[in-house]
């Protein structure tokens, strides 16, 4: 183990007893959230613990958001408290972001780091090192979440996107299918435009749903009964129109089957799925790593040039919504450890004991 990872896990331990302790100290140094819930916390929260291997840490509140997490409605972790130096700058600059996104000029780097008072390049390496995403992402995710709620609360498209920012209708459609997962006025309505057909077969792994809009597949899953399956569909996409079709997922679910008999070692499925800034960069670098391979969080979080967000590349995995397709099993513990997986670890470690196999058969049959 090196000097690095030793002093990273010293740290985390650290946080970990000052969560124990409900150490009111530490509020403002860090935040905790649990995967199981979705929720963020002060260390000093008052509510049950969870178990530790349920928690990850982050610096501040911006990056648990980021990350996907909601703020805890009891202890309000995302209220003001006493930071560190250079969280407080970022801080600062997420503020600023927030109050200028919709101006009628664009935001610059120049106009955040006058704002704080640092350099642009020291801001973009600092806000970059602590939020894993730049200020410019940031900034597009805010715009997209205003969005959003204005769509929701009955705004309509051409007020709301102007409101919030966007320059122009194109800049905004030429995103709303990956962004959105639906065109602007399907998203403000609810999504009851959104048809999604789904179908469930047997597989080596239990029972797989495969569910898609017309744009491509939005839900892979895994599991053991088909009631569960359609529940948590159905939770994922409440709005819109679901519906059995077997007959027209059958070539997806074909490949999909032959993946898992080693038949078919990539999977080039098209894709209709929502997500942050920074989950799309996990994602993505995860469909590079090698059939048959594995990476670790750190690794993943090195490669994205963000070393220190392994917690967070771990729960990028963990929201990922098509199994297989996105292979985050592929994704282990620094220690070799399988670490957890959202259809079960006995499902990951098969998944990864037939690459390996099929792999090796592969390397042989060259040879």
């Amino acid at each position: 183990m090196g000097i690095r990872e030793a002093n990273s896990r010293e740290r985390e331990e650290g946080r970990w007893q000052a969560v124990l302790a409900r150490d009111a100290e530490a509020d403002g140094a860090f935040v905790y959230a649990v995967l199981s819930t979705g929720v963020y916390c002060k260390p000093s929260c008052p509510s049950r613990k969870p178990q530790r291997q349920q928690v990850l840490f982050f610096p501040m509140p911006e990056v648990a958001e980021q990350a996907g997490f909601r703020a805890c409605r009891r202890c309000l972790p995302d209220k003001p408290t006493v930071r560190e130096p250079m969280t407080e700058v970022i801080q600062q600059v997420c503020r600023y972001i927030e109050a200028n996104i919709d101006g009628e000029r664009p935001l610059t780097l120049s106009d955040m780091s006058s704002h704080v008072g640092v350099s642009p390049y020291h801001l973009q390496r600092t806000f970059k090192r602590v939020m894993g995403i730049t200020p410019r992402q940031y900034a597009e995710a805010y715009r997209l979440g205003q969005l959003k709620t204005r769509l929701k609360e009955g705004d309509n498209v051409t007020r709301a996107l102007y409101d919030v920012g966007y320059g122009s209708s194109s800049r905004l459609y030429e995103r709303a299918g990956s962004e959105l997962g639906m065109t602007p006025a399907a998203y403000g309505r609810g999504g009851p435009q959104t048809r999604i057909g789904y179908t469930i077969v047997d597989c080596q792994l239990g029972r797989l749903l495969v569910a898609a809009t017309e744009r491509g597949i939005c839900a892979v899953s895994l599991g053991d009964a088909d009631t569960a399956l359609e529940a948590v569909l159905a939770e994922e996409y409440p709005a819109s129109q679901i519906g059995r079709d077997d007959g027209k997922l059958g070539e997806w679910v074909g490949a999909i089957l032959s993946y898992l008999g080693g038949q078919l070692p990539h999977l080039d499925l098209p894709l209709d799925i929502k997500a942050t800034a920074f989950q799309r960069r996990v994602w993505q670098e995860l469909q590079s790593i090698p059939y048959g391979s594995t990476r670790s969080y750190s690794q993943i979080a090195s490669a994205l040039g963000q070393p220190k967000a392994a917690r967070a590349v771990a729960q990028a995995c963990a929201s990922n919504p098509v199994a297989l397709a996105i292979p985050c099993h592929r994704v282990v513990r620094e220690d070799g450890n399988l670490g957890g997986y959202r259809w079960g670890v006995e499902r990951k470690e098969a998944l990864l004991s037939r690459e390996h196999e099929a792999a090796r058969q592969h390397e042989e049959d060259v040879a």
